[in-house]
């Protein structure tokens, strides 16, 4: 009866959610830029909801990259949250970015943002040789073309990262209706964020009082 321990749970991992921000947004091609943000919003509500350690990483925001999408400041707040700002590509090398990493204290890491090829893949392998269990939510990430997206992906994968999708880590999280004290904001969540799945949840408690 007990649950594999690859599966998420709450309290198992931390998450990092690194450079949703507009001019790399400009350039994501891989996925529509709207549907990038709906997931974004599922990925960061999911990590509220749970009290997921959570560390939000920007690149160069003054001064290139501009700030972080909507979905990330409505549910981690700038002046709240304490995003680090990067000069380094790969977020495992800048020394801040890495101490508060390590500080949450976690093997298991998820992992979100832009770009897929370069800012994504440079902290999932370094985790990875450090000895972490790397999970990367491949729909809340993006590159300047699908051939970018799905060889960073591919490379991964072949070097052990474990790919999942935004609903996936959400429900992964929830993993029983009986847990109401989420059932309310991840069913809230779905309605604002969750597209089709999000309507039929809305349809259900309207129409079947559920």
């Amino acid at each position: 009866m007990k649950p594999s321990p690859d599966l998420l749970a709450p309290d198992n991992h931390a998450l990092v959610l690194i450079d949703f921000e507009g001019q790399m947004g400009f350039a994501t091609k891989s996925i529509a830029l709207s549907e990038l943000r709906t997931n974004t919003a599922i990925v960061a509500g999911t990590s509220r909801i749970f009290n997921v350690p959570t560390v939000v990483t920007t690149v160069a925001e003054q001064t290139f990259s501009g700030p972080v999408f909507p979905e990330i400041e409505e549910f981690y707040p700038q002046a709240t949250s304490g995003y680090i700002d990067r000069t380094s590509m790969n977020t495992w090398e800048d020394e801040a970015a890495y101490k508060a990493i390590k500080a949450k204290g976690q093997k298991k890491l998820v992992m979100a943002g832009l770009w897929t090829g370069v800012c994504i893949v440079g902290p999932a392998l370094s985790a990875l040789q450090e000895g972490h269990e790397v999970y990367v939510i491949t729909d809340a990430c993006g590159d300047v073309s699908t051939e970018a997206h799905e060889r960073a992906v591919q490379r991964m994968i072949q070097a052990g990262v474990k790919p999942i999708t935004s609903i996936q880590y959400l429900l992964e999280l929830q993993r029983d209706w009986a847990r109401t004290e989420t059932y309310v904001p991840v069913s809230s969540l779905m309605k604002k964020y969750g597209g089709a799945y999000g309507i039929g949840i809305h349809y259900a408690h309207n129409m079947l009082k559920h």
